[in-house]
C-alpha cells in the first residue's frame, strides 16, 4: 500500500494567538493550522468558548514540548456577575438560582482573602476533564453527572480591579488546572449571593503575555495579502517556552550520544530537575532530565535530519 502523503508544511514554532470570543480552542487551532498550511499543530490548554486571550499554538516539533506550557502558571482577568448561579458557572448556562446582592466592596475583599494560596476545587461538570474517556461537558449536556474529586490548586494572587454593584472585575494569577469559573462561583457561594462569569480573558501563560499575541483577524488579513514570510516570522523558537530552565551546551561528542538516547555524566549539570540542551552551534536540541544517578538523560529531542 502506498504511503499516505502528508498534507501541509513541515514548520515548527510557537504562535501566540489571542483567541477570539465565542470560539472553541480547537476551532481556533484548526483555523491557525489552515492559515499556516501546517502539517501538525496543537494548543496548550483549552480556553472556554466565551474566553479570549493567550492561546499558544505549537506547530511541528514544538508539539513535543507543549506539555511544559500546559504546566505553566496562568493569569486571567475575569468579570463576574453577582446574584445569579448558572448551570455552567458562566453566562452561557441557564440561571438556576438568584439572590439579592447586598454585598459591600469591603465584604467582597474580605472573602477574596479566603481564596488566596492553596485551595481545593471540585471541577465543573462543564469542564474538559474526561471520565472514562468522555469529556465531562459532553456528559453534562446529556444530563449525566458523575462524582468528581476535589483538586488542590494555588491562587498566587487575587486582586480586585473594580467593584460596581453586581459586577466585579478581578485579576487572577494561578497554578495549572485552576478553574476560574469555579473560583467565581465559590466566592459567590461564600458571600451567600451566588455568582457566575460574564467575561474571561487569559492575560498570560507562563512568561508569554497578552501584549505579544496576534489576533485571528490579523492572521486572516496577512493570509489574504500573501504575507507568508511575515506570518512565519511571528512564530517563536521552541526554546522560548522553556525560559528560565537551566541550559547545557553540549560538546559534539556529548550531542552525538544524547541523540542516540544515552544518558551522560556531564560536568556542571544541575543535581536534579529538567534542563535545556543546546548543540555546540547553539541550536536547540531538546530537553533532558537529571536521573537518579545524576546523569543527563534525554527526555524530548527534536527530530534529527537523516
Amino acid at each position: 500500500m502506498a504511503r499516505r502523503r502528508k498534507r501541509g508544511r513541515d514548520i515548527s514554532g510557537i504562535l501566540l494567538l489571542d483567541k477570539p470570543t465565542d470560539m472553541t480552542s480547537n476551532s481556533a487551532l484548526q483555523d491557525a493550522k489552515y492559515l499556516y498550511f501546517a502539517a501538525k499543530a496543537g494548543h496548550t490548554g483549552a480556553l472556554d468558548p466565551i474566553a479570549t486571550g493567550v492561546l499558544p499554538v505549537c506547530f511541528g516539533e514544538a508539539t513535543k514540548f507543549s506539555q511544559f506550557l500546559l504546566n505553566a502558571d496562568k493569569k486571567y482577568q475575569v468579570v463576574a456577575k453577582l446574584g445569579e448561579k448558572t448551570t455552567t458557572s458562566d453566562r452561557e448556562g441557564e440561571v438556576v438560582e438568584s439572590h439579592p446582592v447586598n454585598v459591600t466592596e469591603k465584604q467582597f475583599v474580605e472573602v477574596m482573602e479566603q481564596f488566596r494560596g492553596e485551595i481545593k476545587q471540585v471541577p465543573s461538570m462543564y469542564s474538559a476533564l474526561k471520565h472514562n474517556g468522555t469529556p465531562l461537558h459532553k456528559l453534562a449536556r446529556q444530563g449525566i453527572e458523575v462524582e468528581r474529586e476535589a483538586r488542590e490548586v494555588t491562587i498566587y494572587s487575587l486582586e480586585l480591579v473594580s467593584f460596581d454593584d453586581d459586577e466585579v472585575t478581578m485579576d487572577v494569577h494561578c497554578s495549572k488546572g485552576t478553574y476560574v469559573r469555579n473560583l467565581v462561583e465559590d466566592i459567590g457561594d461564600t458571600l451567600g449571593c451566588c455568582a457566575h462569569v460574564l467575561e474571561l480573558e487569559r492575560t498570560a501563560v507562563g512568561q508569554f503575555d497578552l501584549s505579544e499575541t496576534v489576533s485571528m483577524e490579523r492572521l486572516r488579513e496577512m493570509k489574504s495579502e500573501d504575507l507568508k514570510l511575515e506570518m512565519d516570522q511571528l512564530l517563536l523558537p521552541i526554546e522560548q517556552a522553556l525560559q528560565g530552565w537551566p541550559q547545557i551546551e553540549l560538546t559534539d561528542n556529548e550531542a552525538y550520544y544524547i541523540k542516540q538516547g544515552q544518558a551522560l555524566q556531564i560536568s556542571d549539570a544541575p543535581e536534579e530537575g529538567m534542563v535545556c540542551l543546546f548543540e555546540p552551534n547553539q541550536d536547540f536540541l531538546g530537553v533532558a532530565k537529571i536521573d537518579d544517578d545524576g546523569k543527563v538523560a534525554p527526555h524530548r529531542l527534536l527530530k534529527q535530519d537523516n
